[in-house]
């Protein structure tokens, strides 16, 4: 029996971006490639799906109830809620344009914190080589700070539960870096190495914390999710039936929901024929603990 099944009617170039909305009862997706921003809804079986003109890596929801806020290609975004039904593009106002311009750069990857700030990574969309990539922290009132630099591809903010450390990755470099959060003084100290992948493993990608203080990650490459436990020891790894799997979620009313998104982008023709479910949905069966709450851009907003 497998340990995973696929959600219908859900597929996606470049998943991404897995946010449970608690207040909304659904699952916000991304597929960045593709420049839609999907939801599911709980007990549903059709998705919703909305149309951008840039590539989105994530969704938000704002503290406020009346927006969210998007990572798209050129920064940070606002669009009111709830969305325009059938639109083909949506209509969103910039809170903050860290790329001045540069089509070549663009957000990846972000996780809000108790504060209401948002932390957010980077990439070099056009050559992923490059260490263009940064870590920007976007405050509950819309200042936006450089906190790290040097990135390939950023990726994968996690928060502990406590909210005292946070888990960030440089995918190309195969390497999860650790920093001691001081969430409400908008602070990282002592960076240090929390786990380097071998080749064998595929690159790590989007991650997040359980209530036992484990951590979950996407394996790109790797065809897997694994579960670490805080000194980075592996406790659990499922297989799943493609390859390029790219972010992980807990959600449902009681968090004990564990949904996992895929990539067929970075597949070839072949491959792409001998993996049908490349792009899909999957919801890991029986994960054995319960999640965090994904947590709001706020409590305040801009204007």
């Amino acid at each position: 029996m497998n340990a995973w099944i696929t959600l219908p009617s859900v597929s996606a170039d470049l998943g991404e971006g897995l946010h449970w909305d608690s207040a909304r009862a659904c699952l916000w997706m991304t597929d960045i490639h593709g420049r839609r921003l999907c939801q599911g809804r709980a007990g549903a079986t059709a998705w919703r799906s909305w149309a951008l003109l840039q590539r989105v890596g994530w969704v938000i929801p704002c503290a406020s109830g009346d927006a969210l806020l998007l990572g798209l290609q050129g920064g940070f975004a606002r669009v009111q809620w709830p969305l325009v039904e059938g639109a083909t593009d949506l209509d969103f106002e910039w809170v903050a344009q860290p790329f001045g311009g540069n089509a070549s750069l663009r957000l990846n990857d972000a996780k809000a914190d108790v504060t209401g700030a948002v932390w957010a990574g980077s990439l070099n969309n056009d050559d992923d080589s490059r260490a263009d990539g940064c870590l920007f922290r976007l405050g509950s009132d819309g200042q936006l700070t450089v906190m790290d630099t040097g990135y390939t591809v950023a990726n994968g903010p996690a928060i502990r539960g406590d909210g005292r450390l946070m888990l960030h990755t440089d995918s190309g470099r195969r390497t999860i870096y650790a920093f001691d959060l001081d969430a409400p003084a908008g602070r990282l100290s002592n960076k240090r190495v929390w786990k380097q992948f071998a080749d064998e493993d595929g690159y790590p990608d989007g991650m997040c914390f359980d209530a036992e203080g484990a951590v979950w990650l996407a394996h790109w490459g790797g065809s897997c999710i694994s579960r670490f436990a805080p000194d980075g020891r592996l406790l659990r790894r499922v297989q799943l039936p493609t390859s390029h799997v790219t972010n992980v979620c807990f959600g449902g009313p009681a968090l004990d929901r564990l949904f996992v998104s895929t990539a067929r982008a970075g597949l070839s023709s072949e491959q792409l024929a001998s993996q049908p479910l490349a792009g899909a949905l999957f919801e890991v069966l029986s994960p054995g603990v319960a999640g965090l709450p994904g947590l709001s851009f706020g409590p305040t907003l801009l204007p």
